[in-house]
């Protein structure tokens, strides 16, 4: 396929569905697809290329078929600036750096790629649709500001995630105030849903905590009936969150079983497509939100736009590492499109095709849109996969403690968010008792001092407890009723 030219975007496409996945490159994952489209930007033209851990030894990109990265490697912004510097020779000594006692193994997984065919879903659909081999990450840094970027057109200044101290005053991302694509969807009256399964990180943005933005919020198992249902009735726009906690975590974050992402790939494909009539109006866009620390070999651009003014930490004229990135459709031709996009480019195709105005930041004016990959005359594709199976025994860790013990950054924010919605609900609630308030604030006060000093007491506990799995299991839990307590007292608030 040529390089996408721009047109007016009369497609034929009404509903766009998002799977946003997390933490890998695309040599990693898509690499290897120049076996299949001679032309995409894959491991053969990082023959050569190499990284050095600084202690001796050189690594090159090299065939892996490893489904549980055990280890996480760093994708913070300054991790990962050092990463791509030197034409992205610094992934493996920013490994060591963190990990000095890793093994050579280990260190290789950094460079590796998985050979065509081992990734039943991101292969098929890799082989069938069409490739972007030029979509980086809206900058050079972790998941949350990436996905605020996705949904958005910016992160409002903010390269990381929180930690430390941030974790105990987290005022910064939980004022993520900017206007969001949902929301120019809601003035265009197009429908929209976000599907998930434990706790949807899109609620980080504050105008999603509204009462009209969370009725559109469901458990993902909901999904597999609208997409059998009726086609006019399947919302416009389409967010799937995948799963964050729990040995059944599917959002590809190492060191979880990369089958698991697999199969939620498949589903989504294979709910979709069993549906003609929707399949034929649609397009899934599959898309991971970084890096996640693992070797690229394509330079990230140093000439974008930088989405607003707050650019006090970081210019934003860097864009991220290359990830992995489909567009799926009976009106997607299988081949490869080259022009160079970020998660902005989503956004701009979305306003063009339904005129949502006004533009959610300057990069997002002016991004390449991926409309140009969308063929908008003839028929519909009639040869695409009619199922993608993943099968049981490859969902079977083979290193199990390790999806037990899991724990990284984004959990680690998602559980303090979680934390602070439950205070603001508890001081919603102390708010709505009326004549009896002075007691109710009392009463809450205490609550909360209780609920912080459990917290603190369960940490500890985890520590010393031999049931660390059990109190790992509330904590979650715990995350997971923040989104039903939010929905239930937003809507009962009165207007």
């Amino acid at each position: 396929m040529s390089d996408a030219e721009p047109h007016a975007h009369a497609d034929p496409i009404e509903h766009v569905v998002l799977l946003l996945m997390e933490n890998h490159s695309f040599d990693q994952m898509l690499g290897c697809l120049d076996a299949v489209h001679p032309e995409l930007d894959g491991v053969r033209n990082a023959a050569g290329k190499s990284n050095s851990d600084g202690k001796g030894h050189t690594y090159y990109l090299r065939e892996t078929r490893e489904r549980q990265m055990k280890h996480d490697p760093n994708h913070e912004h300054e991790a990962v600036m050092k990463q791509i510097a030197d034409n992205n020779s610094g992934f493996v000594r920013s490994f060591v750096n963190d990990f000095p006692k890793s093994s050579v193994a280990a260190r290789q997984d950094v460079m590796g790629y998985y050979p065509y065919g081992f990734l039943p879903a991101l292969h098929t659909l890799g082989a069938q649709f069409t490739v972007c081999d030029r979509w980086f990450a809206s900058l050079p840094g972790p998941t949350w500001p990436n996905r605020f970027f996705a949904l958005t057109g910016t992160s409002q200044g903010q390269t990381g995630m929180p930690s430390g101290l941030d974790g105990l005053n987290p005022h910064w991302y939980t004022e993520q105030d900017q206007d969001t694509i949902f929301d120019r969807l809601n003035a265009a009256q197009k429908t929209w849903k976000v599907y998930f399964y434990d706790f949807p990180a899109s609620l980080l943005l504050k105008n999603q905590r509204r009462a009209e933005n969370l009725a559109n919020y469901h458990r993902f198992d909901s999904f597999f009936q609208d997409a059998a249902g009726p086609a006019d009735a399947f919302p416009h726009f389409t967010l799937i969150e995948p799963k964050y906690f729990g040995e059944a975590q599917n959002d590809d974050h190492p060191p979880h079983n990369i089958m698991k992402a697999e199969k939620l790939i498949a589903d989504t494909y294979n709910a979709l497509r069993s549906n003609q009539a929707l399949w034929e109006r649609t397009l899934l866009v599959i898309l991971y939100d970084e890096h996640g620390g693992f070797y690229d070999h394509v330079s990230p651009p140093a000439d974008a736009i930088a989405p607003d003014d707050h650019t006090g930490r970081f210019d934003f004229k860097r864009l991220g590492v290359r990830v992995p990135a489909l567009l799926v459709s009976p009106w997607c031709e299988p081949g490869v499109c080259h022009d160079t996009f970020d998660h902005c480019s989503l956004l701009k195709y979305l306003s063009d095709k339904w005129q949502l105005a006004p533009a959610l930041g300057r990069r997002t004016a002016q991004a390449a849109s991926i409309g140009g990959a969308i063929r908008n005359s003839g028929a519909a594709r009639t040869d695409t996969p009619a199922f993608i199976r993943v099968t049981n025994q490859s969902l079977i860790a083979e290193h199990a403690e390790l999806e037990r013990k899991s724990s990284n950054g984004n959990q680690h924010g998602l559980h303090t968010f979680a934390d602070y919605l439950h205070a603001e609900l508890d001081r919603l609630a102390a708010d709505a008792v009326g004549a009896s308030a002075q007691l109710a604030r009392t009463a809450n006060a205490w609550v909360r001092f209780k609920s912080g000093l459990g917290s603190l007491m369960m940490g500890f506990g985890q520590w010393l407890s031999k049931d660390f799995y059990a109190a790992k299991d509330q904590r979650e839990a715990r995350t997971s009723d923040a989104v039903i307590r939010l929905k239930q007292v937003v809507k009962s608030k009165p207007d």
